[in-house]
């Protein structure tokens, strides 16, 4: 065989290897067959029957859990100085914690019966058992006498970690009476926000396996218990991951899928991500490019950002149990996760951008408060374990398209981005694509007008696509 034939038969089988590889990690595939009423109580559940009831629930709790966390938040002397001049670069900054502390001991714990329990029953709350574990939600019902001939869209609004359905309480009002707050004019919803399964008053899987996957099963199956069949769905952090999920699964049930906080983890998608870092102005706008470039600069941020996310998808217990009946080093954890994500620069600043915000500092303690009484700060950090196991990554779900209308808002404080590019290869009617110079990872509780109303052009744009494609 001559040189010739030779070179030509090296690139004919790099070539296939390529289209190979490429196949093998890249290319779509199907979704995964799930069992749609496996059961993840306590037990084998073998005498276990489903039922449809609901429960009207109020959020009241007792003098003796509070009065306990009043003795808690007394003790802390002992926490350690900060070093000098620093801010929250090591984590978050003691002189700030203790001045927090102070406030929720000495003047948001006083009003707690007549003040925060009152404003979190401000929305109506529910409780129902779907496949052994108990859900609550909160469910706004629209009275139709008062909407002029507006037919109400479901809605199903999806928080993440270390959040709570408290980041909704003021974008909720505004989705479901905007006569009220904004545009008589304006689509109206009917809102369900469920705690997730672990999270809040919702019941935490008692066996292993319980990953994304699986809980957006169960949170398809809330829908279909409560008569939506067909719906919207608007998440962020875990709430995204699962809003997408349920959209790559059940395609049939979602209208529309809208995330302030877009991602796509293929190899291709990473690929895309370092080709573009050569040439950004070629594949985003120039005055978006800071939102994704320096690379280095945000993998940098982001690998800082991160530590918690390997350490509770690995012992998730470990860490819970440390932060179970310790409230102290609860809201340290969490608050500095509402500090830096927020907007990174908050590390330089001793008080970690928190006093930037004192008007959320309720609101804070507030979802601080659901964790502890809840006792569910381990369930919930149970999530990142169960879904980065080999089961779960076998389901390959990143690389399941849907066909489901999709709208990504892109907040530029928040941890990660993803331009459309990337995202269009899992979503391919992506048809909703915005920016905002301000806001972050918890923008539903920073700035929950601005969401509404990107979400609502989202809508908008999502019964033009569909009258389109009739």
């Amino acid at each position: 065989m001559g040189c010739l034939q030779m070179f030509l038969l090296s690139v004919f089988l790099i070539g296939a290897i390529l289209i190979y590889q490429y196949n093998n990690l890249c290319a779509p595939v199907d979704p995964p067959t799930l069992n749609l009423t496996a059961y993840w109580g306590s037990g084998n559940g073998s005498d276990y029957k489903e039922s449809d009831e609901i429960h009207l629930q109020k959020i009241i709790y007792f003098d003796k859990p509070v009065n306990r966390l009043k003795q808690h938040l007394k003790d802390f002397d002992l926490i350690t100085e900060s070093l000098e001049g620093v801010g929250f670069e090591y984590g978050i900054n003691s002189n700030k914690l203790k001045s927090f502390i102070k406030y929720w001991r000495d003047d948001y714990l006083p009003r707690w019966k007549w003040d925060r329990e009152h404003t979190l029953n401000l929305l109506p709350h529910y409780l129902t058992v779907i496949q052994g574990l108990a859900i609550h939600y909160i469910h706004t019902k629209v009275e139709l006498d008062r909407v002029k001939g507006r037919v109400p869209k479901p809605l199903l609004l999806l928080h993440g970690w270390p959040g709570s359905v408290r980041e909704f309480y003021d974008i909720i009002p505004m989705l479901a009476a905007p006569e009220e707050t904004t545009d008589a004019t304006s689509p109206i919803f009917e809102v369900i926000a469920p705690s997730l399964p672990g999270f809040a008053w919702s019941q935490g899987s008692s066996k292993t396996g319980f990953g994304v996957a699986e809980m957006a099963v169960v949170l398809r199956n809330l829908m279909l218990r409560l008569g939506y069949k067909r719906f919207y769905i608007q998440g962020g952090d875990w709430g995204s991951i699962l809003g997408s999920t349920i959209a790559q699964l059940f395609p049939e049930n979602v209208i529309g899928y809208h995330s302030n906080m877009c991602v796509v983890n293929t190899p291709l998608a990473t690929i895309k991500g370092v080709i573009a870092s050569f040439y950004p102005p070629y594949f985003v706008e120039k005055e978006h490019e800071d939102f994704f470039f320096p690379l280095t600069e945000k993998l940098e941020n982001l690998v800082v950002e991160t530590g918690y996310f390997h350490l509770q998808s690995t012992k998730p217990d470990t860490i819970g149990i440390a932060l179970t009946n310790n409230p102290i080093g609860m809201a340290a954890y969490i608050l500095e996760k509402f500090a830096t994500w927020t907007y990174p620069h908050n590390k330089s600043l001793p008080h970690g951008g928190l006093d930037n915000r004192k008007d959320l500092y309720d609101a804070y303690i507030d979802n601080i408060m659901i964790y502890y009484l809840t006792n569910s700060i381990t369930t919930s950090m149970r999530l990142y374990a169960e879904s980065f196991t080999q089961q779960q990554l076998a389901y390959n779900l990143e690389r399941v398209p849907t066909d489901v209308p999709v709208g990504c808002a892109r907040f530029k404080n928040d941890i990660v981005h993803q331009f459309d590019w990337q995202l269009k290869d899992k979503y391919p009617n992506l048809i909703h694509s915005t920016y905002y110079e301000k806001g972050g990872h918890f923008i539903a509780l920073e700035a929950p007008e601005v969401l509404y109303n990107d979400f609502v052009q989202f809508v908008r744009k999502v019964e033009k696509f569909s009258q389109s494609t009739k």
